[in-house]
């Protein structure tokens, strides 16, 4: 069931999604070469403690993944792309980290992702990270009322596209508000005027992702980190948005 939020509603997301984006600021300016994944996620948790919200992903059990997911943010480095375990590795020069992170705050989500490189940038790693971001771009700017979600996909897989990535589909988009995940799914590449139509009060998550060379994906034996299956590097760009009478906004801005 898809449930239209009220001006209210939207504006309790508006102060979960503001908070999510001070963390990924304070994070990015932490990803420096010789830091270690297990600090950020400490600092995670420890933001999240002090705003008094509540970890979204703790606790997680979806039917993939191997257990519960024990974290509060998603680090997925390099060739990872999704639900990257924290684990015991320092930055290097030129890494690609992906954060990915949803959190309550009195009971209303926003979800957020957004890819860094860690010091010295190669050209083509940030082309593949600015595509992303471009992409999402796009779709956000789709996410109007009476245009209908095939329209946000479209846009959203043109740009992939049209600069020479491969685009997956397995994992996109999503609806959210009292939880992480609701209908709709937000498909990464579709076509323009399929699908429901869009109506002022809808928030979706977007999330265009993206590995250099292939569509193609691998999981890590622990169930949840989603790897590149040739081993490309990737990026992953998200935002939670809610469609307004006229443009959408942006929630985690």
């Amino acid at each position: 069931m898809i449930e239209l939020k009220s001006r209210d509603e939207v504006a309790a997301m508006r102060v979960t999604g503001r908070f999510i984006a001070e963390l990924l600021d304070d994070l990015s300016a932490r990803a420096e070469p010789g830091v270690n994944l297990l600090d950020l996620e400490m600092r995670a948790r420890e933001l999240i403690e002090r705003r008094g919200a509540v970890s979204c992903y703790w606790d997680y059990a979806p039917s993939f993944g191997r257990g519960p997911f024990r974290n509060v943010i998603c680090l997925s480095l390099n060739d990872a792309v999704l639900h990257g375990l924290p684990h015991d590795e320092v930055l290097a020069d030129g890494d690609v980290l992906s954060m990915d992170i949803a959190v309550a705050i009195d009971g209303w989500v926003a979800d957020s992702a957004r890819t860094v490189i860690v010091g010295s940038a190669r050209d083509d790693d940030a082309f593949l990270v600015e595509t992303t971001r471009l992409a999402l771009a796009a779709g956000i700017d789709a996410a109007r009322p009476g245009n209908r979600l095939g329209d946000i996909s479209a846009a959203i897989g043109a740009i992939c596209t049209e600069r020479g990535f491969p685009v997956n589909t397995m994992f996109g988009g999503h609806g959210l508000g009292r939880t992480m995940h609701e209908d709709p799914h937000v498909s990464n590449q579709g076509h323009r005027g399929t699908g429901m139509r869009l109506r002022p009060g809808l928030t979706l998550a977007l999330e265009p992702w993206l590995a250099h060379s292939t569509s193609d994906i691998v999981y890590d034996p622990d169930g949840w980190t989603i790897r590149s299956a040739d081993g490309s590097r990737t990026a992953h760009s998200e935002h939670t948005i809610a469609v307004t009478d006229t443009l959408a906004e942006v929630l985690t801005a």
